[in-house]
C-alpha cells in the first residue's frame, strides 16, 4: 500500500530504504531466498541435523577401535596421540612418567635440523634426563649412560638412540603391560567394546 501524506510511516520506510547500499538489499535479498528455501524444504535442516549425527557417530567408532588398538602392540599405542596421553597419565600415579617424557623428547630431537639447535637440545637433554641425579634420570645402566655423554660432543640426530632404545624396551617389558591391566584402561576398554556392540546391534 502506497501513501504519499507527510509523516506516512510506508513513505519513511521507503526513503529509508532507499539510502541504503545496494550491497545490503542484495545480501537481504539472499538472506530471504536462503531461509524461505529452508522453510519450503524442511528436511535440508534434517539432513544436516543427520550429517552431523553421523560425523559424531564415525569420531567415537574411531575413537572406540584406537583403544581397542593399544593392546595389540605397544608400538600401537604409542602411534596414538590420545594412547600417549592415557599412558603418560598412568605412569604419573607410578612417579615414572619421565621415561616417557625422555621418548617423546629423543623423538622431537630428532626433527631438528638445525646444528646449532641440535647441540644445546641435546645438551638440554642430557642434563634434564640421562645425567647422574639429573632432575629426571631415566633408569638406564652406566654403560649407555657414558656413550651417550661422547656422543654429546658431535651431537647428531642420533645421539640418544641408545638411550631411547633402552628406556622404551623398559617401558615396554615393565610399564605397559601394567597400563593395559589398570582400572582406567579396563574402562575405557569396556566403553570402547559397549559402543561397538552397540553399533552391531543397530545394523
Amino acid at each position: 500500500m502506497s501513501c504519499w501524506l507527510p509523516g506516512c510511516p510506508a513513505l519513511s520506510m521507503c526513503r529509508g530504504l532507499a539510502t541504503l547500499p545496494i550491497t545490503c538489499l542484495e545480501r537481504a535479498k539472499d538472506l530471504k531466498s536462503r531461509l524461505r528455501i529452508l522453510l519450503y524444504k524442511p528436511e535440508l535442516g534434517h539432513r544436516i541435523r543427520t550429517s552431523s549425527k553421523l560425523q559424531l557417530c564415525s569420531r567415537q567408532r574411531d575413537s572406540s577401535q584406537e583403544v581397542l588398538e593399544w593392546r595389540e602392540s605397544f608400538d600401537q599405542l604409542l602411534k596414538s596421540k590420545s594412547g600417549v596421553t592415557a599412558f603418560h597419565t598412568f605412569l604419573k600415579t607410578e612417579f615414572s612418567e619421565e621415561n616417557l617424557d625422555f621418548w617423546l623428547a629423543c623423538e622431537d630431537f630428532k626433527k631438528t635440523r638445525s646444528k646449532t639447535k641440535l647441540a644445546s637440545k641435546a645438551n638440554r637433554i642430557f642434563e634434564e634426563f640421562v645425567q647422574s641425579e639429573a632432575p629426571r634420570e631415566v633408569n638406564i645402566d652406566h654403560e649407555t649412560r657414558e656413550i651417550t655423554r661422547k656422543n654429546l660432543s658431535g651431537a647428531t640426530s642420533a645421539c640418544f638412540n641408545e638411550a631411547q632404545a633402552k628406556t622404551r624396551t623398559l617401558m615396554e617389558k615393565d610399564s605397559y603391560p601394567r597400563f593395559l591391566k589398570s582400572a582406567s584402561y579396563q574402562d575405557m576398554s569396556k566403553q570402547a567394546t559397549g559402543r561397538g556392540s552397540s553399533k552391531r546391534s543397530h545394523t
